[in-house]
């Protein structure tokens, strides 16, 4: 069934993206979303990408175009979108804090590539994790995992940052878990407002981290050059 949007609904739709408004912590999927398998859905969505390219006037008999909308819906369903499939869900064992670390540890300059879902744009930043032992601990390449994992869908930053906090909160049985990330959005950088210089900065602290102290230390921790 196709959506009817009167002008008014469009405008409005337009005026949330442009003010990044995020309507839920929880990635907004359809009951029926994993109905078709991931072959069906690149199949689908070569279709229409050659449809959108067909209206922009391209001509996709030229060499280089060709293989453009297969390309596309390959990159969508199994990289820059990968995130949305439940089966790509990393799997972060923990193991018993044997060594009694009782500090905050603090995964800093985890590269994130995500995408805007109001236009569809990059989001390019880094995203710094820490928490607080309570008896586990979790691989520090799960940590990168579990950012990677929720990035690779369409976002909006402030659930991205909720997302991961939520995630490791799950994962190591405790609420002493933080997250902040700094990323530049393309939608900003590159249309609208055309401004290259701005990053947005979004942070999620639990537990122990809504302390001042432990939170003020952590955010010295990630001000930290690193030197090889």
């Amino acid at each position: 069934m196709k959506d009817n949007f009167s002008i008014e609904d469009l405008k409005q739709f337009d005026h949330f993206g442009d003010n990044h408004i995020g309507t839920s912590s929880e990635t907004p999927i359809r009951d029926d979303a994993f109905n078709l398998n991931s072959d069906e859905k690149i199949e689908i969505i070569r279709d229409d990408v050659k449809h959108i390219m067909e209206t922009l006037g391209l001509d996709l008999s030229d060499d280089s175009l060709r293989g453009t909308p297969s390309r596309v819906a390959k990159m969508f369903i199994n990289e820059i979108f990968s995130g949305l499939d439940p089966k790509n869900k990393p799997k972060a064992a923990t193991f018993e804090n044997k060594y009694n670390y009782g500090e905050m540890l603090v995964e800093k300059n985890i590269v994130v590539y995500s995408t805007c879902e109001h236009h569809l744009l990059p989001i390019v930043g880094r995203a710094h994790v820490a928490y607080i032992s309570n008896g586990t601990v979790v691989g520090l390449s799960k940590m990168n995992r579990i950012v990677d994992y929720f990035a690779k869908r369409p976002q909006v930053q402030e659930r991205l940052t909720i997302q991961i906090v939520r995630e490791l909160q799950e994962v190591l049985n405790t609420e002493d878990v933080a997250c902040v990330v700094d990323a530049k959005h393309l939608c900003v950088n590159s249309r609208g407002i055309k401004d290259i210089e701005s990053s947005t900065v979004t942070s999620e602290f639990g537990g122990k981290f809504k302390n001042n102290n432990v939170r003020r230390e952590f955010l010295d921790y990630i001000q930290l050059e690193t030197k090889f």
